[in-house]
């Protein structure tokens, strides 16, 4: 008993440091909202320049600079939201349509801003080109939705193979010319669209598979999409948690279609 007192003492020192801080940093990003609204924020922001490469391919720094800017957004973001929540509810209290409402609701407004440009002033925080930051971020919300179309073209294609083996088992089996020439129409179908799949996967643009690539040395491709929808959840986690089984039905309806053609 007397060994276990110091060690709860020691978690709750820790606790308590934690929270302390978090409390201590949302107290800091709430005085810089007051201080420095948007319009400030934009004026600080229309100052920086920034010649995006013609190859389009990001770097290693630049993807590290956007995952330390996602991560203070979200801090931002958090007190932002908050706000807007405050104000509304205030304005609710005091009557939409009574001066006081109104101004809260000017002032809720404001927070909205304040939460959608969340990213931008997380960037200017941490000292970074806020331009060559949306430019990264651009890249990388490309790299993340093109890795869940791949996903999605992936348990499609797996799906027509399967289609496409049962339909040549069905015209290898038929026994008069009539069904095999119905069945070879279908046939030639299914092949006409591999193609041009095929096709348009060679065309795509080499700087967005280099980027996929690049993204993945570091999370999941698919984090950066669900991140930034993650932001307007109701509930802390949904998204998250929604991603996750989308992937999960994604893979199971590949695994499925492919067995199906073997």
């Amino acid at each position: 008993m007397r060994r276990i007192v110091p060690v709860v003492l020691a978690v709750s020192v820790v606790l308590f440091g934690c929270k302390a801080k978090e409390l201590a940093e949302k107290a800091n990003i709430a005085k810089d909202l007051e201080k420095r609204g948007t319009v400030d924020l934009m004026k600080e922001v229309s100052k920086d320049k920034y010649d995006p490469p013609k190859d389009g391919k990001l770097t290693d720094a630049q993807v590290q600079m956007y995952l330390k800017v996602r991560e203070h957004e979200k801090d931002i973001a958090k007190v932002a939201r908050q706000q807007l929540e405050q104000h509304a509810e205030a304005a609710k209290k005091a009557g939409e349509k009574s001066l006081s409402g109104l101004m809260e609701g000017f002032k809720g407004l404001g927070s909205a801003a304040e939460f959608a440009t969340a990213d931008i002033r997380a960037a200017k925080d941490l000292g970074y080109n806020t331009q060559e930051y949306l430019w990264v971020k651009g890249q990388i919300l490309a790299a993340s939705t093109a890795t869940m179309a791949r996903k999605m073209g992936d348990a499609m294609s797996a799906q027509m193979d399967a289609g496409y083996q049962q339909m040549k088992k069905a015209y290898d089996e038929a026994k008069d010319e009539q069904t095999r020439a119905m069945y070879k129409q279908s046939l030639d179908s299914f092949e006409q669209q591999k193609k041009e799949a095929s096709e348009r996967k060679e065309q795509e643009d080499p700087a967005l598979a280099y980027n996929i690539q690049l993204l993945s040395k570091y999370e999941n491709a698919l984090n950066a999409f669900t991140t930034e929808m993650s932001k307007y959840e109701s509930k802390e986690g949904e998204t998250q948690k929604s991603m996750e089984q989308w992937q999960k039905d994604m893979d199971k309806a590949t695994e499925e279609a492919k067995k199906k053609s073997q």
